[in-house]
């Protein structure tokens, strides 16, 4: 079983670049998509997220234009990261439409594994996660941004490897509901990591925690797929 390996901020921050204006706006994006998940937009001060960036409150007029500006850059920060760690699989790989049921169910199943890392081996999973929550519970701008760039787009592509492996039409109900099932299988180990983590007795949810969850959702979905093969009914 492989191991899923994690994201640090360390890899982000070299990813962005290494000028010292570029690790101020990181840092304030990191510091705001805590501030903004555990208080929202209004509850959060610009002040506080400065303070905890170890920057200046005037450098977030500077990088961003304001809090609403910093606001809309977490959720870009969201996407752009979730795009990174999906790339291998939802970005590079072949068309879906065009795969052979096989290679469908492997897609599927690799997927699962990048989610699955994603979710819960990235070290700001947890943010994004409470920003992403609050976002859905009161959509803003900044929830089409995440929509358009990730929710979407992923959702559309395991819909077509969805339907390569079974036959069934990528854009009926059925399928769309399938691979939010999919999904939402992963996504309730990070909205409930507390109480997954005493039940299993495991001291956290890492890479390895993450590698044996997605090694459970894959023995679900290829349990759902094997009466489903494309061309059988």
């Amino acid at each position: 079983m492989a191991r899923i390996q994690p994201t640090s901020r360390r890899q982000a921050r070299a990813e962005t670049g290494g000028s010292a204006g570029e690790q101020t706006r990181l840092a304030l994006i990191e510091a705001a998509l805590a501030r903004f998940g555990r208080a929202g937009f209004e509850g959060a001060s610009t002040r506080d997220i400065a303070n905890d960036a170890n920057a200046n409150i005037g450098s977030i007029a500077y990088h961003f234009g304001g809090k609403e500006g910093l606001y809309s850059a977490c959720a870009q920060y969201i996407v752009d990261r979730a795009q990174l760690f999906a790339a291998p699989v939802l970005a590079a790989a072949p068309d879906p439409a065009r795969l052979d049921p096989d290679q469908a169910r492997a897609t599927l199943a690799a997927a699962v594994d990048r989610i699955c890392g994603f979710v819960l081996s990235t070290p700001d999973a947890r943010l994004f996660v409470a920003f992403v929550l609050r976002e859905m519970d009161r959509p803003t701008a900044a929830f089409e941004t995440i929509y358009s760039g990730v929710f979407e787009p992923v959702h559309l592509r395991l819909c077509k490897a969805w339907a390569a492996a079974t036959g069934d039409d990528a854009d009926s109900e059925a399928t769309r509901l399938h691979i939010f099932a999919l999904i939402g299988q992963i996504v309730y180990f990070r909205i409930g990591a507390e109480a997954v983590r005493r039940r299993m007795g495991w001291p956290a949810i890492g890479p390895m925690q993450a590698s044996h969850v997605a090694e459970t959702v894959k023995s679900n979905l290829l349990a759902v797929l094997a009466p489903r093969r494309k061309g059988k009914p």
